[in-house]
């Protein structure tokens, strides 16, 4: 009997601390981390997203986009992003990378299909197609591209919207950020903002899925 008691001490202790457990971090410190993220980074809180015009804000009703997040582009007059493997292509609700090793036959003759369909759209040879023109990312969701995979495009770029090749050239650099604290990553381009700002230079008018 004395046995059962200790037991059932025990028992209630346990549950004691689970529900006070339950309760601290599954309710009070993602309500509190969620409170000040709202108040301090309102913007990045609600998935940094981005509208037509290049401005922030936190109303997905008048977003474009997220500037965290890759789209598919299938317009010959804006910039096109790294391949994607989540799901049907930039899925947030399927995030992952393809699972292939490097010597897997299914992605060697993925990448060279990806190799020869690059370097026709862009009127090239197929040595001159960048890697990250051809392989997606872990999550599949990036949102940038290498400068030497965006200098690429600028030649079918200008010609489809129009702009004088200069003119494109100077959008991109402008949308080139470098290392992270000058160390860290690669220098990358921001295919959103690239190609919204393509859009408002040549006075284009783009479908939701060609942005």
């Amino acid at each position: 009997m004395k046995t059962l008691l200790a037991f059932s001490r025990q028992s209630l202790a346990g549950l004691r601390v689970l529900l006070a457990a339950t309760l601290l971090l599954g309710v009070a410190y993602p309500l509190l981390v969620t409170g000040v993220a709202q108040v301090a980074f309102p913007w990045r809180a609600d998935g940094s997203l981005v509208t037509v015009e290049g401005e922030r804000t936190t109303d997905p009703d008048e977003a474009a986009g997220s500037a965290l997040v890759g789209q598919l582009v299938d317009d010959d007059r804006l910039f096109r992003p790294r391949p994607s493997a989540a799901g049907e292509g930039y899925d947030m609700l399927a995030t992952y990378g393809s699972n292939l090793g490097p010597e897997s036959p299914e992605l060697l003759d993925l990448i060279a299909a990806r190799q020869a369909e690059v370097a026709a759209r862009e009127g090239v040879d197929v040595a001159d197609v960048p890697p990250d023109a051809v392989t997606a990312s872990a999550s599949g969701l990036d949102p940038d591209i290498s400068p030497r995979y965006a200098a690429l495009q600028v030649p079918r770029v200008a010609a489809a919207s129009g702009l004088p090749e200069a003119a494109v050239r100077e959008l991109v650099a402008e949308h080139t950020a470098g290392r992270t604290l000058g160390v860290l990553g690669e220098p990358r381009v921001d295919v959103l903002g690239l190609n919204l700002a393509v859009v408002d230079a040549a006075g284009l008018e783009t479908t939701g899925g060609d942005r």
